[in-house]
């Protein structure tokens, strides 16, 4: 990775390492049900202690507006890393002050500690100076692992960068790595898929992607606005009537830029929004006004299979269609499938990330066979969609 300092190039021993991570993880009655995000960090942590170093992890949860809020305190979280890290991990009540400053003093080198909460102070999200040099007095080097928040200027994502010596961990690495050789430097041609529901949300995403690519494929609903725009009809079907011309303009740019627009040629409709409804594969010229797209139809998939096969880089953002029924998911199965053939055969290189895109490569199964799957919601899209990142830059050399 060029432009950012690794935990190689660290001096870590004995030292008391800040490690920002994200561990805003899904909990149920107190335990944790979904411990990706908790997996993803241990690859650091790791590196941390044995090069000699105490691990001090500052991490958000929740929503808690700058007040303390004992339900959305990170001690349960901090009992789930101990148990996948296979070591203690001390607890502190608090992120700054005496109680924190007093954990970390009882750590042994190549222990570890979680403190409280940083969002249960208000200088968090507002990332002020005091906030951020009261967490920067209790460490000697600082380390980012948490590219998913890293579109946030907060204290303990960007604040703490300009205080101490700064690193990146080694998930925030693979992420940097994996998103510079997709889209700042890839092997060309490079191939994007962007999905979803409405082009309102993707509107820079859209504009910066039909600069950067060779062939831009359009699915789900905001495909339909795009046949709109071309004068097609269609029916009931999810569509922003209104920005329609944005839609003919975004296809313009993409004509003088070079990018291949593919957007679907056939469809699958149906009367009802509901799985295993009654439904027809229609050409896009033939969906009747009482019909809604709810997936892109199979001579769309092969039109995608066949440029997805001409192509050496791929980036995805969004389904096909409404994936989360049967059978409407066919589309983003069968294109994610090819995906993930093309990558185990070392001919494509395939990033994938932001929104319902990791659930639904789950949902094909192929979400293990792309090179890269990010689980990074907006820092995903923010990135794709051309700014810069403050947790990133501030890591810069």
């Amino acid at each position: 990775m060029t432009g950012y300092r690794t935990l190689d190039d660290a001096d870590l021993a004995d030292k008391r390492v800040l490690v920002r991570v994200d561990l805003n993880v899904p909990m149920e009655s107190g335990r944790v049900t979904d411990d990706t995000r908790i997996q993803a960090i241990l690859p650091t942590i790791r590196a941390i202690t044995e090069k000699g170093g105490k691990a001090v992890l500052l991490a958000h949860f929740g929503r808690p507006k700058g007040q303390r809020d004992e339900s959305q305190s990170l001690a349960p979280v901090a009992k789930a890393l101990q148990d996948r890290l296979g070591t203690p991990v001390a607890f502190a009540s608090d992120c700054v002050g005496e109680a924190a400053a007093d954990a970390i003093s009882r750590l042994a080198c190549g222990q570890v500690v979680m403190l409280e909460n940083t969002r249960f102070h208000a200088g968090e999200e507002k990332n002020t100076r005091d906030f951020a040099e009261a967490l920067a007095c209790l460490g000697d080097v600082y380390v980012n692992d948490a590219f998913s928040a890293a579109h946030r200027a907060h204290a303990s994502t960007e604040g703490l960068a300009h205080l101490l010596p700064a690193f990146a961990g080694r998930s925030m690495q693979s992420e940097l790595d994996a998103l510079t050789q997709a889209l700042e430097a890839p092997e060309r041609p490079l191939l994007a898929v962007v999905g979803g529901a409405k082009v309102s949300t993707k509107l820079e995403l859209l504009g910066n992607l039909v600069r950067k690519v060779d062939v831009l494929v359009i699915g789900g609903g905001m495909a339909n606005t795009f046949l709109a725009a071309q004068g097609k009809k269609v029916g009931k079907s999810l569509c922003e009537h209104d920005l329609t011309g944005t839609a003919r303009e975004i296809l313009e740019k993409a004509a003088d830029a070079g990018c291949e627009i593919v957007l679907p040629i056939d469809v699958v409709v149906t009367k009802e929004f509901k799985a295993n409804a009654p439904h027809r594969v229609v050409s896009v010229d033939e969906v009747a006004d009482d019909e809604m797209i709810l997936d892109a139809g199979p001579n769309s998939v092969e039109h995608v299979k066949d440029k997805l096969n001409q192509v050496k880089t791929v980036v995805w953002n969004g389904p096909f269609g409404a994936f989360e029924m049967e059978p409407f998911d066919a589309a983003t199965n069968a294109v994610a499938q090819e995906v993930a053939a093309l990558t185990k055969a070392g001919r494509v290189r395939s990033v994938a990330g932001g929104g319902d895109t990791v659930a639904a490569l789950n949902h094909a199964g192929a979400g293990d066979g792309f090179t890269y799957v990010s689980t990074a919601g907006g820092a995903f899209l923010e990135w794709l969609e051309g700014k810069a990142l403050p947790g990133v830059e501030a890591l810069r050399r």
